[in-house]
C-alpha cells in the first residue's frame, strides 16, 4: 500500500484532478503513467485515518495476468450464458434431461 507512488529523484507533489458534474474525473497524463494504468482500468480508493486526518489512497487494481485467463473461450464462445441454459447444459452433461 502507498500514500504517494514516488519516481527516484521526484519528491512528493501535488496534482489536481478535475471532477465533472457527471462526477468522472481527468487524471493528469504524469499521474496515470506513475500509476501505471490506462484508460477503462480500474481504481481503488482507501479511506484511512492519519494522525486524525482522513486521507484517500489510490491504487490501481490488480490484473489478472495469466496464461489461462480466456483460454477456454474458443470453447465456451459459440454457446449461450443465461442460467437456464447453464443448466440444460449440465443436465445433459449429467444425463438428466430437462422435461
Amino acid at each position: 500500500m502507498f500514500l504517494c507512488k514516488r519516481l527516484e529523484g521526484v519528491g512528493m507533489s501535488s496534482q489536481t484532478v478535475k471532477l465533472t458534474s457527471k462526477r468522472q474525473a481527468t487524471f493528469p497524463a504524469q499521474l496515470c503513467r506513475e500509476l501505471g494504468v490506462e484508460a477503462g482500468d480500474d481504481l481503488i480508493l482507501e479511506r484511512k485515518k492519519i494522525g486524525g486526518d482522513v486521507a484517500w489512497i489510490l491504487k490501481p487494481k490488480k490484473r489478472i495476468e495469466s496464461k489461462w485467463f480466456g483460454a477456454l473461450q474458443r470453447y465456451a464462445g459459440h454457446k449461450k450464458h443465461d442460467m437456464e441454459s447453464i443448466r440444460a447444459s449440465v443436465g445433459k452433461s449429467i444425463g438428466i434431461a430437462k422435461q
